[in-house]
């Protein structure tokens, strides 16, 4: 699943691959998009640069046009050479940008818009997001801020939310908890700011490090040994990497997301 660190990684990798080049072919299947391109090609257009805000991935093309996508749960870009066979069968595709270099592909990217620089500055979702905690800057006290403002809320769902802080998803959640040793059903009021701090400095210590990292899948141990990468996480029932006891697993939220965490180190 996306979270902040793959769509950094993302943005990191589309940038180096097509950042600076001309588009050669712009294909797409979402009609919005298709009618954009029909008015005003992107064939043409040099992709200036693609950056990351939380989950969204912003592409900007010369001439004043920014795209938006959202990967959600299972939308990705994949980068291939000119006529090299895709990984993903071809009803999956939903963008195409090639260049001389390069072709990058979106598969089942659920949210695609264009902008102007004025509008995607009004578009809610990028309005309304909260900082960023792998951008070049953090902002810790407007993140307690915005904590501090869902006393009621359980930590774990308030950690979820991209409009409190952008990017932790559903496994850096349980897994900064652990980290933290803070129970996931407490509540957000009842969390110490020294706890709350730690937690986010913990979360852009991991995350910044997992966007560096050059391969796949997402380390929070920092171990070396790759069946040792997570603490809690995917691990229902399991022994805890550190007390030994059996690992828990509920559905957590309004939207029952799956919370893991040990009852004796997140008592």
């Amino acid at each position: 699943m996306p979270e902040g660190d793959t769509i950094h990684r993302a943005a990191n990798t589309l940038q180096q691959a097509i950042g600076g080049r001309v588009v050669t072919r712009f294909e797409t299947v979402f009609p919005h998009l298709a009618r954009i391109d029909e008015d005003a090609p992107i064939a043409g257009r040099t992709v200036e640069r693609v950056t990351a805000a939380g989950k969204n991935l912003l592409m900007e093309f010369s001439g004043d046009l920014h795209l938006r996508t959202h990967m959600r749960m299972n939308g990705s870009w994949h980068i291939y050479k000119p006529g090299e066979r895709w990984r993903k069968p071809r009803g999956e595709m939903r963008i195409v940008i090639e260049t001389g270099a390069w072709v990058a592909v979106a598969f089942n990217v659920p949210v695609a818009e264009f902008h102007d620089a004025r509008s995607l500055e009004r578009q809610p979702d990028m309005r309304a997001i909260g900082p960023d905690l792998i951008g070049e800057s953090f902002d810790f006290e407007e993140a307690m801020r915005r904590i501090r403002a869902r006393p009621d809320a359980e930590i774990a769902d308030v950690l979820l939310n991209q409009r409190v802080v952008s990017g932790i998803g559903n496994e850096y959640k349980s897994e900064l908890l652990f980290i933290g040793g803070v129970n996931p059903f407490t509540r957000a009021a009842d969390v110490t700011d020294e706890r709350l701090t730690a937690i986010l400095e913990i979360a852009r210590k991991i995350m910044v490090a997992n966007v560096a990292r050059r391969s796949a899948g997402r380390v929070t141990t920092f171990s070396l040994d790759p069946g040792q990468q997570q603490y809690v996480y995917g691990r229902g029932g399991k022994p805890c990497r550190r007390c030994g006891t059996s690992i828990q697993y509920a559905k957590q939220g309004r939207d029952a997301r799956g919370t893991y965490w040990c009852p004796v180190c997140q008592a």
